[in-house]
């Protein structure tokens, strides 16, 4: 079992399987380190709510137990909206199309990744400082292939299967990264724009302690992209935030964090130093154009100097053993 898989189940095993309601027609599962969003009423006629994002692969179960909870056993999605395509939030897409059959919708320039066409760029394994950012080495980058499945939102910022909401075009963390708006109650499902946890930390994501981060830095390829997509969402004056990661924030207290982390977001969300920090990855209408070198990454090199230490101390060890 891989650590990234240890660290799901210890997660997963104080999760429950049931949603939470963050307001009445709006509820979210969390699936290991990464939540999910069901979007209509409990005892809503079969194809009239919408699922956002899929969660980490072998979550189709959970996530389908969970929109029989709270929609009922006839639950049947009109359709499934993409924030963006990260492993973490497209994991369980496949297995659910085989049951649901249902058309599937992400901004135009996050279809390269979810059609074949590109993956994503590097991450950035030395940012953030905490064990999920190390770990970001081994994540899948995809790209899945949805074929004609999946298809662009459309333009006019409507968002099928979801009236009175409205999608914004937040990049920075993805190219096509979205997030989705209610102005009627002002309540924000903000995907990775910004995060309620700080999620390189697995401690953080395993205490699911409330605090406003910026997007998870060891996946977000352009920060001035990031940085104006959190300016664009504090000036819709969220009453709730609903996160890909960390716990929905609502009120007064949550609305002045945003706007701080807004103003300040070279120095509370941006990494000192880093691969993308000071030239973003390049993208078009078919994905990766183009990615700065990688910077030092001392992991490696700390390793094999344990590793040789280790093998130094059993050498020492056994010739000690032998004369006496």
């Amino acid at each position: 079992m891989t650590v990234l898989e240890k660290l799901q189940t210890r997660s997963e095993a104080s999760t429950a399987t049931l949603p939470h309601s963050v307001v009445d027609d709006l509820a979210y599962l969390r699936t290991g380190i990464v939540n999910l969003y069901l979007y209509g009423r409990p005892g809503a006629p079969n194809g009239s709510w919408v699922l956002i994002d899929t969660g980490l692969p072998g979550s189709a179960g959970r996530i389908m137990h969970a929109a029989e909870e709270w929609i009922g056993p006839w639950a049947r999605p009109a359709a499934i909206i993409l924030t963006h395509g990260h492993f973490d939030h497209v994991g369980a897409l496949k297995e659910l199309l085989r049951h649901w059959n249902v058309p599937v919708y992400a901004h135009r320039l996050e279809l390269p990744f979810l059609t074949g066409r590109s993956s994503y760029p590097p991450p950035d394994p030395s940012v953030g400082g905490g064990a999920m950012a190390a770990l970001s080495r081994l994540y899948p980058r995809g790209p899945i292939d949805l074929g004609d499945q999946v298809q662009a939102l459309p333009e006019n910022g409507t968002v099928p299967g979801m009236p009175g909401w409205r999608w914004i075009h937040t990049p920075g963390h993805t190219p096509g990264h979205i997030s989705l708006f209610r102005d009627e109650d002002r309540t924000l499902i903000a995907g990775d724009a910004f995060v309620t946890t700080k999620q390189e930390s697995a401690t953080a994501v395993l205490a699911q302690r409330p605090e406003l981060h910026g997007p998870p830095a060891y996946f977000t390829p352009d920060w001035e992209a990031a940085r104006d997509s959190v300016e664009r969402l504090a000036a819709l004056e969220p009453l709730r935030v609903a996160t890909g990661h960390g716990p929905p924030l609502e009120g007064e207290a949550m609305l002045r964090d945003l706007h701080a982390l807004a103003r300040n977001f070279s120095r509370r969300a941006v990494p000192a130093e880093g691969r993308y920090i000071r030239q973003p990855a390049v993208f078009d209408e078919n994905g990766v154009v183009a990615v700065p070198p990688p910077v030092p990454d001392r992991l490696p090199r700390v390793l094999l100097g344990v590793g040789l230490g280790l093998m130094l101390t059993g050498m020492l060890s056994r010739r000690q053993h032998r004369s006496r």
